[in-house]
């Protein structure tokens, strides 16, 4: 067992499961990976199962269906710390997160971070192949989130994080029911409001190029009403 875990929640994505799982066991440093797929249609735990064969830090959840993003990494949060991971990754199967880039959010973690974020607008706007329109939409919704919370934090959606344990254990994550990028807001803004030390790691994130993005209207609305919540909650200390 290696000290750190990286969880890829997944949904159909055959196309990228065992190259991503692949690519993560051939980095320097070893992570052990733990899949959470919803009961994919498309044969993905049955790939994944295949690998562990292979691959004894490889580790498997599977649930009763399709439930959102936050709620499989709430799952797979929940199970890392049962099993006392100290370093706890989030990461997409397909590809838009590098994962070369791990090596870089653990070594934040390891220098003092307690939250390392693989930030697309750090250093400027380092995004590929998305279209002009959905970078404007994520790094204007940025610019929203530090208005409202009063983070400084530069990408606040972003999905490609390393925390140490004890910032998930200090969240009460039976309360997290967001589902996108407003997850992704309020677990950054509860890790803000417990003051741990955040730091943003500059990546370049590439959009993918197999499967499905899980994008919605739906879950950009609950992102923009989900941060007024947030905001109101914490000043009536409820958060």
């Amino acid at each position: 067992m290696n000290d750190g875990i990286v969880i890829i929640p997944t949904y159909n994505e055959i196309d990228n499961i065992e190259a991503i799982i692949r690519a993560v066991f051939a980095q320097d440093v070893a992570f052990d990976v733990l899949v959470v797929d919803d009961n994919s249609p498309d044969g993905t735990a049955a790939m994944v199962r295949e690998l562990q064969a292979e691959y004894p830090s490889l580790h498997l959840e599977v649930r009763a269906g399709k439930s959102g993003l936050g709620t499989a990494y709430v799952h797979g949060f929940k199970w890392a710390i049962k099993n006392k991971y100290e370093y706890i990754f989030e990461m997409d199967a397909d590809f838009s997160h590098n994962p070369a880039d791990l090596t870089r959010l653990y070594e934040a973690c390891h220098k003092g971070a307690d939250l390392a974020i693989g930030s697309r607008y750090v250093t400027g706007v380092n995004v590929v192949n998305w279209p002009l329109s959905r970078v404007l939409m994520s790094y204007y919704a940025s610019s929203y989130v530090r208005a409202i919370t009063g983070m400084t934090i530069r990408d606040a959606t972003a999905g490609f994080i390393c925390y140490k344990r004890k910032v998930l254990e200090s969240i009460n994550l039976d309360r997290i029911k967001f589902v996108g990028y407003a997850f992704q807001i309020e677990m950054k803004y509860r890790t803000y409001a417990n003051g741990f030390n955040i730091v943003e790691v500059p990546i370049i994130f590439t959009d993918r190029t197999k499967g499905e993005s899980k994008m919605s209207s739906a879950i950009f609305k609950e992102a923009i009403f989900g941060v007024i919540r947030l905001r109101w909650k914490k000043m009536l200390n409820r958060l």
